[in-house]
């Protein structure tokens, strides 16, 4: 999982240095709780790393491994584009529910 607030780096947010980023079993908690953030933009982008290689595995550039975005957007060709995906954090209560995708 990781949470980042850069449009450059929402595909790559392991490159964000300020990016929140954590790891669960897939038999994990369904619900993460992040405290308080400043509000702002910000992408959460979710990848169930099933081989633990630390990457999206891919066959054609086709995904082999579940993944999900924030606001769920509809997967076409090629990933979301950035406008499908941030969301803004306000004061106060937030909630991002994100779907997995498996499409191989």
């Amino acid at each position: 999982m990781c949470l980042t607030q850069r449009a450059d780096l929402y595909l790559n947010c392991d490159k964000d240095p300020n990016r929140i980023a954590k790891s669960l079993p897939a038999s994990g908690a369904s619900k993460l709780v992040f405290g308080d953030l400043d509000p702002g933009i910000y992408v959460l982008a979710l990848l169930h790393d099933e081989n633990e290689n630390e990457k999206l595995d891919t066959m054609l550039k086709i995904p082999k491994e579940g993944f999900g975005f924030s606001r769920n957007p509809a997967i076409r060709m090629g990933p979301p584009k950035y406008e499908q995906v941030r969301f803004t954090i306000a004061p106060g209560h937030n909630e991002q529910a994100v779907t997995f995708r498996y499409i191989l």
